[in-house]
């Protein structure tokens, strides 16, 4: 760096000092600047001037001159104060400004937002900033408004009319003029849209887009949570059109182009309800220790070609959306229920993944191929699992999992229930050999650092007008574990067909499934947390070694009285798994390469990967990487926000499920904390409430963000995550999914 700044004055003032200090940034525009070269270029030896130095630094980062890029580090801050962005809205009013440049989130109070939406695009004017307040701007023009549109109950008087929304960055109703109402009635649960928010106006005008119908029936609260989160619940008609119009025949030509594979043992293996099978496997004995064994994955890009009514739609919807009691498909049901699902006796085109495979689970060979299968059996998990299980075949810990067993080897088939349950014989050989390949390729991953994250769901019996009846637990066992490895197996292969080349070679654009490392702050805390109870967790070394020692504490805290504690915390440390053209590799899954392959039916990126892998393996030239990471960053959002609503109609069933249980108590686990309460999960049935701060009235709680725990002052009660903890319900709120717990009395 320069040496040209000269001698500081032992008696250099504050004012000098900063002019220094901004001419030395200045002359290092654009470079990062430790503390060190400060004091080092402005030749500040003593004490007192170094002390003043970082007062005029902090002055500086006070009126955004410069900007902490690291700890003691800065840059020259950009000093214009006009921004363009997105606006957030809060419900508390603290609302937020995201640069278009990346910066960091700027502070808008609601006085100073001109009744900008969430979403929308503004232009901010930055505000004088006050000494020991965080910056602050004003919107002074909105843009572009988002089209947004708000989920609420229709409330209609005499004279006006308003609609009561539940979105939480809206706390304000939305006012409708009668003549905007649409037929809407009150009580109906209908989706409006602001048209203006008159300045000085404390609600905004809005109006009825479209009435859903009865607040409280299912359809409508099902509707209701689809459109919440701007996701469809009916399929345009041009879309279906077009799909009806396909012609699902077989050709001579399509045979003559593909592979053929209708002569193998094939099968699907899904959920009892499912409808879609988009994958199935193949079984073959080549020679005693040797099998071929296909993975078959429906060909939906034959028939969805890219640009089409049906591809456009399929774009926007990205995946299908699993609620509680029904599933809202990516493409149009003849295509998903009917063309390309591999239903049994019928002749199917797929894209195949062919291994062959020795009894060591060694991929000895393999190929894609474009092929023609017919699947034999429609299998559902329960049977083959049932077939595992009377054959001795399952884990030892899937005889002791939730749900009915199998009668084991040498018991009797007594009664009504245990002859339900009596087994499949049914390719018994072929699924008993691709079951034991599966344990090996499973053992496999988890040696090479994979991470078990395995925990049981809850779902719902649902009668006929979609109320809950019951639940019952999901869980992973050997059939589902069996397909899983083989799916696994055949993504990771076509990943590395295309990602792995020679060195000093580009790879060509592929979509890839992407997983970053755990975030390294929350694995420290981690590491601290389980230390409370004896636990060690060594968060240093190779990613190989965080994970093993990640599986070490998970394995060693099963069955103990902290593991939904030491789990719940493990899983807040780990990144979410998204869609990406920059490969990373997959840490949770321990492969270097890793794509979606397995499920074009239901997602987006395995339609893209399909159509990209057809055209390089006919010479074609990579694809636009700038086309394909937006079609990624599409995925992976609303990949998000289907989670989002499936989490949400779970929700909704609880509290329905629950609402004629006021005034009973349970045992449940404490399975959150926060400033405003306690949330509890139920043993029995896994719903989830709140004991709301407020109601803890015996003493004053104090929040350990850092300990997962509340702490009484007086009385040093301690509510800790993982507690066992026995509740009253109290309160069931439908319309805010709320379902509110008190403290069964000691």
């Amino acid at each position: 760096m320069s040496k040209s700044h000269k001698q500081a004055s032992p008696r250099m003032n504050k004012a000098r000092l900063t002019e220094e200090v901004v001419a030395l940034f200045q002359t290092h525009a654009g470079q990062l600047v430790d503390i060190k070269t400060i004091f080092r270029e402005l030749h500040l030896k003593t004490h007192p001037a170094k002390l003043l130095c970082m007062d005029v630094l902090d002055d500086l980062l006070m009126d955004d001159v410069i900007v902490e890029q690291a700890q003691m580090r800065y840059t020259l801050a950009d000093k214009t104060s006009v921004m363009e962005g997105v606006f957030q809205r809060k419900p508390n009013g603290k609302n937020t400004f995201l640069p278009d440049d990346g910066g960091e989130p700027i502070l808008v109070a609601e006085r100073n937002s001109m009744h900008a939406m969430d979403g929308d695009r503004v232009r901010i004017q930055m505000l004088a900033r006050r000494r020991g307040h965080v910056r602050e701007a004003q919107v002074t023009n909105i843009l572009q408004r988002a089209d947004k549109q708000f989920v609420g109950k229709l409330s209609i008087s005499r004279d006006f009319a308003f609609v009561l929304t539940e979105d939480r960055t809206l706390s304000n109703d939305i006012f409708i003029p009668k003549s905007q109402l649409k037929g809407g009635k009150s009580g109906d649960k209908v989706i409006a849209k602001i048209v203006e928010w008159p300045e000085g106006s404390k609600n905004p005008i809005g109006r009825i887009v479209e009435v859903l119908g009865k607040a409280g029936e299912n359809e409508t609260e099902m509707h209701a949570i689809l459109a919440e989160f701007g996701l469809p619940y009916t399929y345009p008609k041009a879309a279906e059109d077009a799909a009806r119009h396909l012609d699902a025949t077989i050709t001579a030509a399509d045979y003559a182009a593909r592979e053929d594979y209708r002569d193998r043992v094939t099968f699907t293996i899904d959920p009892r309800d499912a409808k879609d099978f988009d994958d199935a496997l193949s079984f073959k004995t080549l020679k005693e220790g040797l099998y071929e064994i296909g993975v078959h994955i429906a060909d939906v890009s034959h028939y969805v070609t890219e640009g089409s009514i049906i591809d456009k739609e399929a774009v926007k919807r990205a995946t299908s959306v699993y609620l509680v009691d029904r599933t809202i498909p990516m493409l149009p049901e003849r295509l998903c229920n009917e063309i390309c699902s591999l239903r049994p006796d019928e002749e199917k085109l797929t894209y195949s993944v062919i291994f062959e495979m020795n009894e060591k689970a060694e991929v000895k060979k393999w190929h894609l191929a474009h092929t023609v299968t017919r699947s034999d059996r429609r299998f559902t998990y329960e049977e083959v699992q049932a077939l595992l299980e009377a054959r001795g075949e399952a884990s030892p810990e899937d005889y002791h999992a939730p749900g009915d067993h199998a009668p084991q080897p040498g018991a009797e088939f007594d009664g009504d229930k245990a002859k339900s349950l009596r087994p499949t014989e049914d390719f018994a050989t072929e699924l008993i050999t691709l079951n034991r390949l599966a344990k090996i390729l499973r053992e496999r991953r988890f040696a090479a650092g994979a991470v078990d994250f395995d925990r049981p769901e809850v779902r719902f019996d649902i009668d006929e007008k979609g109320h809950p009846i019951g639940t019952y637990y999901k869980v992973a066992k050997d059939a589902n574990k069996l397909i899983e490895e083989f799916m696994l197996l055949a993504n990771r292969t076509v990943a590395e067909s295309v990602g792995r080349v020679p060195k000093g070679k580009k790879a060509k654009v592929l979509p890839y499934r992407i997983h970053e490392q755990p975030d390294p702050d929350k694995l420290m805390n981690l590491s601290q947390f389980v230390s409370k109870f004896g636990r060690k967790l060594k968060t240093t070394g190779s990613k190989q070694e965080i994970s093993r020692n990640l599986n070490k504490l998970l394995h060693d805290v099963h069955g103990q009285k902290e593991q939904n504690l030491v789990e719940m915390v493990a899983l807040r440390a780990m990144m979410k798994a998204k869609y990406s053209t920059i490969n990373i590799g997959h840490y949770g899954l321990a492969f270097d390469y890793y794509t979606h392959f397995t499920s074009p039916i239901r997602r987006y990126p395995d339609l893209m990967v399909h159509r990209l892998l057809t055209r390089y393996a006919d010479g074609g030239r990579s694809a636009n990487p700038e086309k394909y990471e937006a079609l990624c960053e599409q995925s992976s959002d609303m990949e998000q926000t289907a989670a989002l609503a499936e989490r949400a109609s779970i929700k909704y069933k609880q509290v329905e499920f629950m609402a004629d249980k006021i005034g009973q108590e349970f045992d449940g686990i404490i399975s959150g904390i926060n400033e405003f309460g306690i949330y509890v999960e139920l043993n029995e049935s896994k719903c989830e409430g709140m004991v709301p701060l407020r109601d803890l009235d015996d003493d004053y709680y104090d929040f350990d963000e850092r300990n997962y725990q509340l702490l009484g002052r007086r009385r040093h009660r301690r509510y800790t995550l993982g507690d066992p903890i026995r509740i009253v319900v109290a309160r069931a709120n439908l319309d805010k999914k709320q379902l509110d717990f008190a403290l069964a009395e000691d």
